[in-house]
This record gives C-alpha cells, sequence and structure tokens, in this order.
C-alpha cells in the first residue's frame, strides 16, 4: 500500500470518530472491512462495538487496538475449526507489540490518564490512537 492511500484510510478512520459515526474499535474494523473489498457488510461492524473506552467502559484493553485485532483476524483469521492461525497470532502480537511501544500502553484507562473523559483533548487523543492503530493494522495486510 502506498503511503497516500495508508494517509486517506487513517484519516477515514479518524473522521469516522470524530463525526460521531463511530467510536474506536467501530472505526478502525469500518476503514479495514472496506478497504478488503467488505468480506463482511458493513453492519458487521456490530462485532466491535462493545470494545470501546477499553471494553465496554471498563478502561481495560484499548478498543482501537481490539478493533484493529478484529480486523486482522477479518484478513488472516481461520475460517473453520482446526485451521492453522499462526500468522494471525504473529501479527496480532507485532500489531499489540507496535501499539505498546507507540503509546507507552495498551490499556485505555492510562492512555487517557491525563485528559478528563469526555473533554475536547480526550476525544482528540482518542481519534489520534485510531488513526494510528488504524496505519498499523493496514500496514500488516
Amino acid at each position: 500500500m502506498n503511503d497516500q492511500l495508508m494517509q486517506e484510510l487513517k484519516q477515514k478512520a479518524e473522521e469516522l470518530y470524530r463525526n460521531g459515526d463511530y467510536l474506536c474499535s467501530e472505526a478502525v474494523f469500518t476503514v479495514v472491512n472496506d478497504y478488503l473489498g467488505q468480506p463482511l457488510p458493513p453492519e458487521a461492524v456490530r462485532i466491535t462495538s462493545g470494545f470501546p473506552v477499553g471494553i465496554g467502559l471498563s478502561g481495560c484493553t484499548c478498543g482501537a487496538l481490539n478493533g484493529a485485532v478484529v480486523a486482522l483476524g477479518l484478513k488472516y483469521g481461520r475460517t473453520g475449526a482446526r485451521q492453522d492461525n499462526q500468522q494471525v497470532l504473529a501479527l496480532s502480537k507485532d500489531l499489540y507489540d507496535e501499539f505498546k511501544k507507540e503509546f507507552g500502553s495498551t490499556c485505555c484507562r492510562v492512555l487517557i490518564k491525563d485528559f478528563t473523559f469526555g473533554s475536547p483533548e480526550h476525544l482528540e487523543h482518542c481519534i489520534h490512537v485510531t488513526g494510528e492503530a488504524t496505519r498499523m493494522v493496514l500496514s500488516k495486510l
């Protein structure tokens, strides 16, 4: 994928979040599903709807990272029992490691600890994280 397309898709994920269309995990998944030619119908975004704010508001694993891992599964995941899953596992670990290196944590509550929840600064930070998670996963497709 060329740099221009990568930047456009990253910005698309950020805009989906910024405009209030989707939250982090949903935006990442939607952009990747569209990029892959919609192997799943658009309404499949629902499978990522429980991940925002660290899995259902719990503050645990970042929703953008979770959405990116789901997107990797969309491309590389198993389609039947007992199939090899080493590629998706390796790519998921690589994505996790890259995300943690970039942001210092994968935990939502840690990533947003310096922001008042719901503030414009908090939202801009999460929009940025969403865009970066999208870029990271797209680089692995």
